[in-house]
């Protein structure tokens, strides 16, 4: 089945500005336009494809074409920019959607997004062990998980590890930890949770204290809100060494025991079909890693 390109656009821009007034705007067109092609394209697929609400939002069939439309527009930067092609000046920059963790997005991801030109990023934020499942499903282009086997139809690149800490205030150490770290202190002691996916801290509890303990938590699904709410002493939990290390060094955060880093590995994945179109992304993404992340010994 071959799809009208002008009417993939409208949906790709309905799903993602949200609306057909937006999506009008964007494409230079009348929202009864985008409206017309949209309707044609769900009659052509014989299904529907955006619920229309406040906002717009995809049905499965939906997502999937908007993410082909989006992988045709880099195709054919790709092609435009082999062939010194003359796309024209009014033609807008393709748009990516990537999955990659908070953690790496506030750390040293964005580096690497401010060296790829021409693309208009569109992130996903999960948990690095759950990001791989956006590439499962095919709603991304590319993944940071802490997957390493490549997931099927996708290349792996490994790219080193992020190391956690975890890490509380001298107050809050001070008064639940007064006779030390200790199973039982820790299960009274409120931990920090980054959303009900986090388990950098059951993970640590397991290495170092067995897996029978289930301390009280907040959850606070902000990186820097996280950090910070340690430093204020709401809660101990397993921050970024990168993001904190001003604190570590400055004593407004120390570590709940000392050598316990925990190191979590992680793999960029791109679609196979796309890694031709991701190249110059692939290579700020692999040079950043290697410039923030811990890299194992040659």
């Amino acid at each position: 089945m071959k799809f009208d390109p002008n009417q993939l656009s409208a949906l790709a821009a309905v799903l993602r500005l949200g609306s057909f007034e937006a999506a009008a705007q964007s494409l230079n067109v009348t929202p009864s336009a985008v409206s017309q092609r949209l309707k044609a394209l769900e009659e052509r697929v014989g299904t529907v494809l955006v619920k229309r609400a406040q906002p717009c939002t995809g049905t499965e069939a939906g997502l999937r074409l908007a993410k082909h439309a989006e992988d045709v527009s880099l195709l054919e930067g790709l092609v435009a920019r082999e062939l010194s092609l003359d796309m024209g000046a009014q033609q807008p920059p393709p748009h990516l959607r990537l999955a990659v963790n908070a953690d790496s997005l506030a750390t040293w991801f964005i580096a690497a997004m401010a060296e790829t030109c021409d693309i208009l990023f569109d992130l996903v934020i999960d948990d690095q062990d759950h990001s791989a499942d956006w590439l499962r499903r095919g709603e991304v282009s590319a993944a940071v998980t802490a997957h390493d086997k490549p997931i099927s139809g996708c290349n792996a690149h490994a790219l080193g590890a992020i190391r956690y800490q975890a890490s509380a205030s001298p107050g809050f150490m001070r008064k639940w930890f007064p006779n030390g770290v200790s199973g039982t202190a820790l299960s009274r002691a409120p931990c920090l949770t980054f959303n009900a996916k986090d388990a950098l801290q059951r993970r640590w509890l397991d290495r170092h204290f067995g897996s029978d303990i289930t301390p009280p938590a907040h959850f606070i699904p902000s990186t820097q809100g996280f950090a910070d709410a340690a430093t204020a002493g709401l809660g101990w939990g397993m921050n970024p060494v990168a993001l904190i290390d001003p604190a570590l060094c400055s004593g407004s955060l120390v570590p709940l025991l000392p050598d316990s880093a925990l190191d979590v590995a992680l793999c960029w994945q791109v679609s196979r079909v796309m890694a031709p179109a991701l190249a110059p992304l692939t290579r700020a993404v692999l040079g950043s890693a290697k410039a923030h992340l811990i890299q194992p010994p040659c």
